[in-house]
């Protein structure tokens, strides 16, 4: 209770226990006495790893806002654990089995997005093989942190892998679903996350200055001798979904613009009030330290990102591509080809089990023999120096196309069927991922 309200002179100071009461009527302050001790607060600083956590949860918990993801419960016999970053999907039955999966499927966001992108995919994959895979659906780079850039955005989903592996000691092989921008945070992330020795576990794993408290969770597999890992495990399939892998910049590689010449030539210099960091790598507009654009350092293995090495350590590169009607990602660049290596609409086929999956070309590397050469390159030929760079390794195309659906205009979308009820007619392009992922 208030034990006494007595004028103060002007000068005077709070005591213990009293807030300051501002008095209209006069000039003079009054004090309460509210009969407690009133303590200063301590300042804790807070670490990054917690201020994250606690940016993901809060993201969780939101109960309206633009990214909040308000999904129904998983299927039967599916389970969803989710953690400060990201969120395992897989069958509860199987885990309890003598033999649990061994095979992790990290799956990654594109552009404003979120783990709940692939909550439709992920669930397929633990449906259809329940006792093989284990599927992350990655959160670190959600929302407005997809504006950071590549680079950035990479180091953390490294990161991310690091911790989930760390997780699930029983996991051996590795593979990544990426989808748009995410595909192209994977292939930094994997550049990263890459290890090359003669006989794993000689020279010591993670040579690229990656933690090494996470080093121990891998002990039971160094007995193999293994050239290539990828955070400890073997890698299997890396396949993107309309992912720009030469960039925005470039005509038609945006077309939204409607290939027209003054706007894809304005694009470059304002990309970067749309999308930050993330819009000058995608218009190739970076020179970090006077480097080279990101992508085209991406092409090659640098001093401590071995991108191409690490690309060629999967068994499987596939790019799925729209063939038309994505408004966000051209056909060339998500399906890493020239505009004369396009498929001519006469050989595009209809297949009854996949209908919109209308052309698959096997894999096939670069027709040039030239080296890729970054040093000097002009705009002109710097997508062409990423088509060599990339195609030093095979890739699988598939071209997809929803021009017969409702949901054409949303084909960016659709392509991995980021929303069911908005993007449904996209679910035969993801089951013909899963029924050709490689095990």
């Amino acid at each position: 209770m208030i034990a006494a309200i007595s004028p103060l002179p002007r000068t005077a100071t709070p005591g213990p226990g009293r807030i300051q009461i501002p008095n209209p009527n006069r000039q003079s302050t009054c004090f309460c006495n509210l009969g407690f001790q009133l303590r200063k607060p301590k300042l804790k600083w807070l670490s990054y790893e917690r201020v994250q956590e606690m940016q993901m949860t809060w993201v969780r918990s939101m109960s309206g806002g633009c990214f909040k993801s308000t999904e129904p419960p998983p299927k039967p016999g599916i389970k969803v654990e989710e953690d400060s970053g990201g969120q395992d999907v897989f069958d509860a039955d199987a885990m309890d089995s003598k033999v649990s999966p061994d095979h992790l499927v990290i799956m990654v966001n594109g552009l404003i997005g979120s783990a709940a992108d692939w909550r439709f995919a992920a669930e397929q994959f633990v449906k259809k093989l329940p006792d093989k895979v284990i599927v992350h659906r990655s959160e670190c780079n959600y929302s407005k942190l997809t504006f950071d850039g590549v680079d950035m955005m990479g180091e953390r989903l490294a990161q991310e892998v690091l911790a989930v592996v760390k997780r699930w000691p029983e996991v051996k092989k590795i593979s990544f679903v990426a989808h748009s921008l995410g595909g192209l945070v994977a292939r930094y992330a994997i550049g990263r996350l890459y290890e090359h020795s003669s006989k794993f576990g000689r020279s010591g794993p993670y040579t690229n200055s990656l933690k090494e408290e996470h080093t121990n969770s891998f002990v039971p597999y160094l007995e193999k001798p293994c050239e290539y890992r990828i955070a400890g495990l073997e890698p299997v399939n890396f396949i993107t979904f309309a992912t720009p892998h030469l960039g925005s910049r470039g005509h038609k590689q945006l077309p939204l613009l409607c290939g027209l010449p003054f706007l894809e030539k304005r694009a470059p210099q304002t990309a970067h009030l749309v999308a930050g960091r993330s819009g000058k790598h995608l218009f190739l507009t970076d020179s970090d330290e006077g480097k080279p654009p990101l992508l085209l350092r991406m092409v090659d293995d640098g001093d401590d990102l071995k991108f191409i090495s690490a690309l060629r350590a999967f068994k499987r590169r596939v790019a799925y591509a729209n063939a038309n009607y994505d408004h966000m990602v051209g056909w060339r660049t998500s399906s890493i080809r020239r505009q004369k290596e396009l498929p001519k609409s006469n050989l595009l086929v209809i297949d009854e089990k996949y209908p919109h999956v209308v052309y698959v070309e096997r894999e096939t590397t670069s027709k040039t023999p030239n080296n890729p050469s970054i040093a000097g390159a002009q705009t002109s030929d710097v997508e062409e120096v990423m088509i060599q760079g990339l195609t030093q390794v095979p890739w699988e195309r598939v071209d997809v196309s929803f021009q017969k659906s409702k949901q054409r205009y949303v084909a960016h979308n659709t392509i991995q069927v980021k929303s069911y009820w908005l993007n449904s007619d996209g679910t035969d392009v993801v089951f013909h991922m899963i029924d050709n992922f490689l095990l």
